[in-house]
């Protein structure tokens, strides 16, 4: 089962990741950030908001944070404006970092309950509904690693374990 320190340590690992995503995207232009690569949401632009659009949807299902606008088809075109997108990933990260900071063992037991982004009603055990959303990030955060590498930016290493833990 997923436990606090495991929820703490990912919220910091989302933030330290999407810092050096970030950083090295911004050395693109933003035809190069746009340029479709062959990904699922074929471009880092597009990636990069599924990836906000997402972590907003799953934080409106923990926390207070609102839904966001859109259907998951829509989620690649999320925010249009670079610096507007840059700006609400700083946002979203202090947000998840916060919560990840207010948990507690309780708030990840039980079930979670929703209405998912297709329109079906889904019942998962809370813990793994959290561990999914740190998956989530993961997964699509590899795919923009790899499309930074491919055109020539250079983003940090991706091991957790290189993470500092001060």
């Amino acid at each position: 089962m997923t436990d606090p320190v495991y929820v703490r340590t990912m919220a910091r690992y989302n933030r330290w990741q999407n810092g050096s995503l970030y950083a090295a995207a911004d050395t693109l232009s933003d035809e190069a950030r746009r340029q479709d690569r062959g990904a699922f949401f074929k471009s880092i632009h597009a990636t990069l908001n599924h990836l906000l659009w997402a972590d907003t949807m799953w934080m409106s299902r923990f926390s207070d944070v609102a839904r966001p606008t859109g259907t998951l088809r829509d989620s690649a075109f999320f925010v249009d404006d670079w610096t507007t997108l840059k700006r609400e990933r700083a946002v979203m990260d202090e947000r998840i970092a916060a919560w990840a900071e207010k948990i507690d063992a309780a708030a990840l037991s039980g079930e979670l309950k929703w209405r998912s982004s297709i329109g079906t009603d889904v019942v998962k055990a809370r813990w793994l509904a959290v561990a999914h959303f740190f998956n989530h990030q993961t997964h699509h955060r590899g795919q923009v690693h790899a499309m930074l590498t491919a055109a020539g930016a250079k983003p940090e290493d991706t091991d957790l374990i290189l993470m500092q833990l001060v």
